[in-house]
């Protein structure tokens, strides 16, 4: 079922598509392809953050289910150098960095739905050459549908016309239980090493093992920590066949999911820094770690740090991106 679910600020009408199958109950925006809700018979609690309206989502969101790019995370200095020649892009972080692609990036346009069964969605959208200051036009597809056994499935793709970059980014924020927070939940990420940051968020280039420090998820572990996480986990060292790299859980509620992609790394956000005091879909306040964002992804930065998988996208390539969150009562 597709409805009118809003109004961007010219008047153009934002849909909402519902996908049921696998005992799972969707809902996807056109806006930003956007995850609006997400549901699990027999779970009363909705599975990710979000608004119940509209509105909220133009000036109050945190990405919340987004679909982020055409470049996911942070650009240092909005700089980008290809083929010889250097881009500057918006600088939507602190007025220095680029985040997510920038202040109008995929996960705040509108995108066309190209296809939809009763369980699946394609959504299209053109990026024009020169958008937000990256080379190529770039034409983007993310697939959402549900399957047997509480899979949530993204497929995505792009094809540029000049050599670019692309790393796409599903940037949901899960909460497996009703708890005003997350740090009940436990979580294991099969990474030995992460990604350091500066001040600033932006990735100083090294690579570093988890052990013996606040990112040490390799085996499971409260998400409530002494260091706020922000950080991207070397899950390896380019794109795979998909593959488990983390696990969430509640004992609160039972429920457990998993988080399989293709990517070589998984951004995961605690949610430190949410204070909306607007209500989310359970009709609730939203405040710090609320919810935790998994975001399979290059890794950060990677465009300068040769040591980091890397994003370019020519002229005949398809960039693709497999990623699925698999909810299951118990722990896994």
């Amino acid at each position: 079922m597709i409805e009118d679910w809003g109004q961007m600020p010219d008047g153009t009408a934002v849909q909402r598509v519902r996908l049921e199958g696998g005992e799972l109950t969707a809902h996807v925006l056109t806006y930003g392809a956007v995850l609006q809700d997400l549901r699990l018979a027999g779970h009363a609690a909705p599975l990710v953050l979000g608004f119940g309206e509209f509105a909220p989502y133009l000036t109050r969101s945190p990405y919340f289910g987004a679909t982020a790019g055409r470049f996911a995370n942070r650009i240092r200095d909005g700089h980008l150098e290809l083929d010889g020649e250097t881009y500057q892009l918006d600088r939507n972080f602190i007025g220095k960095h680029t985040l997510h692609g920038g202040a109008d990036s995929t996960g705040k346009r509108l995108w066309d739905v190209e296809d939809h069964t009763a369980n699946s969605v394609t959504l299209k959208i053109v990026l024009p050459d020169g958008h937000m200051g990256f080379p190529g036009e770039l034409t983007a597809r993310v697939g959402f549908s549900l399957h047997e056994g509480g899979v949530f499935d993204i497929r995505m793709s792009a094809e540029t016309d000049k050599t670019t970059i692309c790393s796409l980014a599903h940037h949901s924020y899960f909460k497996l239980d009703d708890s005003p927070t997350v740090s009940k939940h436990s979580l294991k990420v099969d990474a030995d090493r992460y990604t350091p940051v500066d001040a600033e968020l932006i990735p100083t280039g090294e690579t570093t093992d988890v052990a013996g420090t606040p990112f040490d998820f390799r085996t499971s572990t409260a998400v409530a920590q002494s260091h706020d996480v922000d950080h991207n986990f070397c899950i390896s060292d380019s794109r795979e066949a998909i593959r488990t790299v983390a696990r969430l859980h509640s004992p609160t509620s039972g429920l457990s999911m998993l988080c399989r992609t293709t990517e070589p790394g998984l951004q995961v956000y605690d949610g430190a820094k949410i204070a909306i005091e607007l209500p989310g879909l359970d009709g609730k306040p939203m405040g710090a770690y609320a919810g935790l964002a998994m975001e399979p992804q290059v890794w950060p930065d990677a465009h300068h740090h040769e040591n980091f998988p890397q994003a370019v996208l020519r002229p005949g390539e398809t960039y693709t991106q497999h990623t699925q969150f698999v909810f299951s009562e118990g722990e896994t």
